[in-house]
């Protein structure tokens, strides 16, 4: 008897176990869609396509230059750079010269880039000009030995590409000055590995492909080790459980997705571009999402398919005045992740789009995704869906017993996309793995009898109110069902009386809302200890790159 009750769940069609081991690595997967799909494209940046073909002549050539720097089997290699072809051909040449891809937020101070370079051991990086100045503050005190450096309009060919370099650098004066004697600039590097040759290394299952790094919410930074049996095994279950939807693309139509999330954040890698990557299909590469009126300007240019991306980027695009001018009607799957997606942007998505946001779960432990709503729903569920195939969940108490069904605890994971363990972290990683081999990932959530898990917050988020524990998730959601609400984030504060409070932050979308409404929209819709003791107007809230909003940041500045 499988001890899987959320089977009952899987669409048809959707397997309950994926077999990782059909790919002995990435490189594997990679080189097979660029000889099968050599001629199709597989990135549109800018207004041109690059083929399957042209990223693998690149990044042979690539992987070639960085074989021919001396790095040996196993080296790490960082890539800063946003969403622009260069990347997923830094990727690809990163793997198949045998080295593991340190994926870096470009938008690092030097102090967290030092961090993360000293860390990983990092001997060489891949990064675009835009942030060389913050490499030429750090490097000194890092392993890096060599410095690729990219720009903008690299790939986009001669006078385009002159042009774009010309805005960039000169216009919109996006490159401070820098100084990294040594550099090589991306496409010389190109070129000199087209005169080297690649040696093929002898890549196997449990060799690291990918350090991930998780954002520090914990403390410190620690890099999860991402075998690449882990991402295979992602990609494989990811391409199944959207398998339903996406065999609806019609025939002779290549399947499109948008990468609005940053390829240096584990779901865009994995979910986006390496997904793709294996199914043969195109990618819209957007390089920065924050600038709406663009993302939606270059949509309009496309049918696209897919589009993963999280709660705050799909609230911000289906308020936007120009969201009508793109065509959504080919859209088959929104996937939300990262966060959780609120109730109301979800309802508004649905009525704009027609196509319903699946709300999944993943952490960059986890390479990332874990759950997920089944893609054939129709309706919202406000839940994190059902385990995908080959994946295990439970809701763990403090000792690490699991709780009964509808009983909070700790959700832990268990599948072959859990990572290996933090990089050089053994304390840390024996403090998150379970003896049974599960990953404790200090979200807090509950399962019904049909499997279907729902986080209700973070082990540290939670606010405890006179011994009632409030989850911050459920008071925003209920805050953002007031019109005039364009954001919110709840933190608790400290109180004489109760221990902590509930603190409410709003960015307003109707300046007439008023601290009187909201104290009394929440009187009407939360029991008493968990309406907010203190309300705060702003006009924005602090979020990470990928749009989650920082609690942290929240509760430090009270």
């Amino acid at each position: 008897m499988d001890s899987r009750p959320w089977l009952g769940a899987y669409p048809q069609g959707v397997p309950a176990d994926i077999d990782a081991s059909q790919y002995l690595s990435l490189v594997q997967l990679m080189e097979e869609s660029f000889t099968r799909y050599a001629a199709r494209p597989a990135y549109a940046f800018m207004g041109k396509e690059f083929s399957f073909g042209e990223i693998d002549s690149l990044s042979r050539a690539l992987a070639a230059y960085f074989q021919g720097l001396g790095l040996v089997k196993g080296d790490r290699v960082a890539i800063m750079m946003p969403n622009v072809p260069q990347y997923p051909v830094a990727v690809a040449a990163i793997l198949r010269a045998g080295f593991v891809v340190v994926n870096v937020n470009p938008l690092y101070t030097p102090r967290e880039l030092e961090h993360q370079l000293k860390d990983s051991g990092a001997k060489a990086i891949v990064i675009i000009e835009n942030f060389a100045n913050t490499l030429q503050q750090c490097i000194a005190h890092t392993p890096v030995q060599h410095v690729v450096l990219a720009s903008m309009g690299d790939l986009l060919g001669g006078l385009k590409g002159a042009l774009v370099n010309y805005v960039v650098r000169r216009v919109k004066k996006m490159v401070p000055a820098y100084n990294l004697p040594g550099a090589v600039r991306f496409n010389e590097a190109v070129d000199r590995g087209t005169r080297g040759t690649l040696r093929k290394p002898d890549l196997k299952p449990d060799d690291v492909a990918v350090l991930q790094y998780t954002g520090g919410t914990t403390g410190v930074s620690k890099g999860a080790v991402l075998l690449h049996r882990n991402v295979i095994a992602n990609v494989l279950q990811s391409e199944a459980w959207n398998k339903p939807v996406m065999d609806k693309v019609p025939a002779g139509e290549q399947s499109t997705t948008v990468c609005a999330l940053p390829l240096y954040h584990i779901f865009a890698f994995t979910v986006g571009m390496m997904l793709s990557l294996r199914t043969g299909g195109k990618i819209l590469l957007i390089p920065n999402p924050r600038d709406l009126p663009a993302v939606l300007k270059e949509l309009s240019k496309y049918k696209f398919h897919s589009f993963p991306a999280v709660n705050t980027l799909f609230n911000g695009l289906a308020h936007h005045p120009d969201f009508d001018k793109v065509d959504w009607s080919h859209l088959k799957v929104s996937v939300g992740g990262g966060m959780a997606v609120q109730g109301a942007v979800a309802k508004l998505w649905l009525e704009k789009t027609g196509c319903p946001i699946c709300e999944g779960y993943g952490l960059s432990e986890t390479s990332p995704s874990v759950s997920c709503n089944p893609v054939t729903s129709t309706e919202f569920t406000g839940t994190i869906g059902v385990p995908l195939p080959s994946t295990f969940m439970k809701c763990l108490d403090d000792n690490g017993i699991e709780v009964p069904q509808g009983q909070p605890g700790e959700i832990a994971i268990k599948g072959p996309q859990v990572m290996a363990g933090y990089w050089q972290r053994p304390d840390e990683t024996a403090k998150v793995m379970t003896p049974d081999g599960f990953f404790k990932s200090g979200d807090i959530g509950v399962v019904d009898a049909r499997g279907y898990f729902r986080i209700v917050d973070r082990k540290k988020d939670m606010v405890l109110v006179s011994g009632f524990n409030v989850y911050p998730n459920e008071v925003e959601d209920v805050v953002m069902q007031l019109p005039g609400v364009a954001e919110c984030a709840v933190v608790g504060i400290p109180d004489e009386k109760t221990g902590e409070a509930v603190k409410l932050v709003i960015v307003k979308r109707d300046p007439a809302l008023t601290e009187e409404k909201v104290k009394e929209f929440c009187r009407a819709n939360l029991t008493g200890y968990k309406q907010p003791r203190s309300i705060e107007f702003r006009t924005d809230l602090p979020k990470t790159p990928v749009g989650k909003i920082l609690r942290r940041e929240l509760r430090d500045r009270k």
